[in-house]
């Protein structure tokens, strides 16, 4: 087991809030963490994927009226989204009898339709937290490459060997493909799909260009959009937009697209192991995600993350904007001799950013030219998170 770090902020949330929010991809430990939560006070779990706990919310107001002593976890949410109008009654109706916090502890695998439907019904009551895969702060510093290879779902992370963490990764990709996707809108065909996600897999960290992308499918630039859509919706590619202040210089407007985590990553593109990663092309881009999602993963409230670069070819990979009004320019190198190119140097000229570092496969910091830091994963992650161990949704009171 591997304590999640996220669990002190849900339990947190759950003092000054009627609901909370679970987001995050299948397989992430979300229900795990639930029941440990659950072990600690009177609780109800429902699957809404078991036919028997569904078939108890066929009229739900009465039966969730009876266990308002209790904590309600519903997990897979969006398997009913017709609940949360029933939940908002209930909210509503314990307020009035005097209990306000810790009713519903929702779980859910898709953050597009659920924020839509909840934000609808339970504006101001509930509050989000998205839970990423394990990562760097989760583990002895020893196994980040482990991790790196691997990626962060618990099962394949622990898995025996590299093999049986592969077959774990396949089988969840079909699972994805042909049972959990075509739940969430048109039927997509599963081989179209695997070929969209094999091809972004080959295309870590470069800009997305739709156009190519739809005319190696033979679809529509509208149908390649909506499919990326999906896919990050269901919290498996990122896009990562372009810094966007005007800096007096032409910058690139296209996102950038990642899967996010490197695991599923590997396992698209049939890397088993470590040395098989070394050698592959892939190597720079995949760490360059990993990374990524780490210090992603860990951001507060209110910060913004967008990388740069220019038509001349400046350019940062990752830029952060912190709600304590801290820009910083993390370049990211698979290397334990970091090099800065000509272009990170320019591209911090021109945003002028309040710290930056190079993030090395290394443990040490030590300072390189013109203030810039090189320093560890682990280290950056701590130090640009300070004492927020997670990426928190806001109220919905305020941006839904």
């Amino acid at each position: 087991m591997i304590d999640r770090k996220i669990l002190s902020t849900v339990e947190n949330k759950l003092t000054y809030f009627s609901a909370v929010g679970l987001l995050g991809p299948r397989q992430i430990g979300k229900t795990t963490l639930a029941q440990e939560i659950a072990a600690k006070r009177p609780s109800l779990y429902l699957d809404l994927e078991d036919y028997r706990d569904l078939a108890k919310l066929e009229d739900p107001i009465p039966f969730l009226e009876s266990q308002r002593d209790k904590l309600i976890i519903l997990d897979e949410i969006q398997r009913a989204p017709e609940l949360f109008s029933s939940l908002r009654s209930l909210i509503d109706h314990n307020r009035r009898l005097g209990r306000k916090y810790g009713q519903f502890l929702i779980l859910g695998s898709a953050s597009l339709d659920l924020l839509r439907q909840s934000s609808e019904s339970l504006a101001g009551r509930i509050a989000y937290i998205e839970m990423s895969p394990i990562n760097c702060l989760e583990i002895p510093r020893a196994d980040l490459n482990h991790l790196w290879v691997n990626g962060g779902f618990p099962d394949s992370f622990l898995a025996l060997s590299y093999n049986a963490s592969m077959e774990w990764r396949q089988a969840f990709i079909r699972t994805y493909l042909e049972r959990d996707i075509p739940q969430f809108g048109p039927r997509i065909p599963a081989e179209t799909l695997r070929r969209l996600w094999t091809m972004l897999a080959h295309s870590q960290g470069t800009l997305l260009n739709g156009a190519r992308l739809a005319s190696s499918l033979g679809v529509s630039g509208q149908t390649v959009g909506r499919y990326i859509d999906l896919l990050s919706d269901l919290f498996l590619v990122r896009r990562l937009m372009p810094w966007h202040e005007n800096v007096g210089k032409r910058l690139v407007r296209n996102p950038k697209i990642y899967v996010r985590d490197s695991g599923i990553l590997h396992a698209l593109l049939t890397i088993h192991t470590r040395e098989d990663l070394l050698g592959h092309p892939i190597a720079g881009p995949s760490w360059e995600g990993f990374v990524i999602d780490n210090l992603l993963s860990f951001l507060p409230s209110g910060a913004e993350s967008y990388f740069y670069r220019t038509a001349r070819g400046a350019e940062i990979d990752l830029v952060l904007r912190l709600p304590d009004h801290r820009i910083i320019a993390i370049e990211i190198k698979r290397s334990s001799a970091p090099k800065i190119e000509r272009g990170f140097y320019e591209a911090c000229k021109d945003i002028n950013p309040t710290h930056s570092y190079v993030v090395y496969d290394g443990v040490s910091q030590f300072p390189l030219k013109e203030g810039i830091q090189a320093i560890g994963l682990a280290d950056l992650v701590a130090e640009v998170s300070g004492k927020h161990l997670l990426k928190e949704g806001i109220s919905s009171q305020k941006n839904l």
